[in-house]
């Protein structure tokens, strides 16, 4: 035993402590957000098995807006990732008063602009859903447009709280980042149970959870940082407080990053469309076997998340030798991870998806499409989303950006119209246009690793 553990922390050393971090501070950046990311996903298949309570039609209408409420969470989410890349670049050259400046920025940023796109799209709600799903059944549709409206309510509550968490994982204060993510799913899963199990609401009782969690982890957010968190300094009266120097360094991140956003998740959102055309079960295949998928990808996305403040941080050192060493062995680490999920999952594969009640002649299709998924994800998934996020931090945000969008539009969704629906291969063809696209993405951006042109940007003076 002891040389087993002398065996593992010898691996840890060699490959995790450099000038920035040590192995154990790589760990406790990592292991909250492992925790968060294995709820989170957790708690999105137990909503998921809880709304299919609620018959296939509720099921289908929340995965049919959900690729909408993608699209534009993750125009919120770019801008936070702006503001961790920023925040940790101070922190690592331990600048205090602009770590403080920079996170206070980046929450007023994001709660500016999601006021805004929440009212946009509640006023344009009902154009928007015949413009791309205007072919789905009648109680699909009414069933998304309820749920559609509800999360747009939701939207600020949700960003604000990113922002929040994304300057905590910019100091590196992950655990606290995992907290208030905790809140928010927990709070979200006991008020599912409630509205959609017990008080048998359907899709407005998720609206009623969904609000009500986000509001909740939004007042626990600000309470912390003005209260309790002594390394951001955070005062209310900042967010009025404009610095449009710093907003411009985290825009210079998050623009490009929204904008891949926008054109990636746009591609999946017409991907959503071919899938609406094949009809409403291919539309519940989809969202089990992406609800199933999301559990395999826990602990890559945890290092998805921890990359940035690593990288971040390395850069705002100039240590570009760091950054590189944490890179690739991020990227091993991402291949482990996903392998022990897939060998502890796919047993299990049988009781996850009764869980979620699907009509049995579509389960042999979601098996299908799962394990395409899994046999690719060790190989093509670190290397297509852990190396852009580490780009990203280091500043190389235009060329992810352009990358991404061109792989998404050329590979997924035109690939994925020819298999899925002119060569008729269904939701499977989409799917293996999907896999396809992680592969051209992961060659692009590996060949952009290996060369020096991500590491010439600086952000902070």
């Amino acid at each position: 035993m002891f040389c087993i553990k002398q065996k593992t922390i010898s691996v840890l050393e060699k490959y995790f402590t450099g000038n920035t971090f040590t192995y154990r501070q790589i760990i406790a950046i990592i292991l909250p957000l492992l925790i968060d990311q294995a709820f989170v996903s957790g708690f999105g298949m137990i909503n998921a098995a809880m709304i299919s309570s609620s018959g296939v039609a509720a099921i289908s209408a929340v995965n049919m807006v959900d690729s909408l409420n993608v699209f534009l969470l993750n125009i919120f989410i770019a801008i936070a990732t702006g503001g961790t890349v920023v925040v940790a670049q101070y922190k690592g050259v331990e600048n205090h008063e602009m770590v403080s400046k920079a996170a206070s920025q980046s929450i007023t940023l994001i709660a500016i602009l999601s006021v805004f796109v929440s009212v946009l799209i509640i006023v344009f709600r009902l154009p928007t859903l015949n413009l791309l799903f205007g072919k789905a059944e009648e109680a699909v549709y009414q069933n998304a447009s309820l749920y559609l409206l509800g999360s747009c309510i939701s939207y600020p509550f949700f960003a604000i709280t990113e922002a929040v968490c994304g300057a905590l994982r910019g100091v590196a204060q992950t655990r606290a980042a995992m907290a208030l993510s905790l809140v928010k799913n927990i709070l979200w899963v006991l008020l599912n149970v409630l509205f959609v199990l017990i008080l048998d609401m359907g899709v407005m009782g998720i609206v009623y959870s969904m609000n009500i969690s986000r509001v909740t982890s939004m007042i626990c957010a600000f309470v912390y940082l003005v209260k309790y968190n002594e390394s951001i300094r955070f005062k209310l009266k900042s967010l009025l407080q404009f610095s449009f120097s710093i907003q411009k360094k985290i825009l210079f991140i998050g623009i490009p990053f929204a904008m891949e956003q926008m054109f990636f998740n746009g591609g999946k959102i017409l991907t959503q469309t071919f899938i609406v055309s094949l009809g409403t079960y291919s539309m519940t295949v989809n969202a089990i076997g992406s609800s199933l998928l999301m559990l395999i990808q826990i602990g890559a996305n945890a290092l998805s998340l921890s990359v940035v403040t690593v990288v971040g941080q390395c850069m705002g050192r100039r240590d570009i030798e760091d950054a590189r060493k944490y890179i690739k062995s991020f990227l091993g680490a991402a291949s482990v991870l996903i392998l022990l999920n897939l060998a502890v999952i796919f047993p299990l594969m049988p009781l996850l998806v009764r869980m979620f009640q699907p009509p049995g002649e579509i389960v042999p299709v979601i098996y299908q499409v799962v394990l395409m998924a899994g046999i690719a994800e060790p190989i093509l998934w670190p290397i297509s989303f852990i190396t852009p996020s580490a780009l990203r931090a280091a500043g190389d945000s235009k060329y992810t950006s352009v990358a991404s969008l061109l792989s998404m539009w050329l590979f997924r969704v035109v690939l994925g119209y020819i298999l899925g629906i002119i060569l008729h291969f269904g939701i499977a063809g989409v799917w293996a246009a999907m896999i396809f696209e992680w592969g051209v993405r992961g060659v692009i951006f590996m060949l952009r690793f290996r060369g020096n042109k991500w590491c010439c940007h600086r952000l902070i003076d």
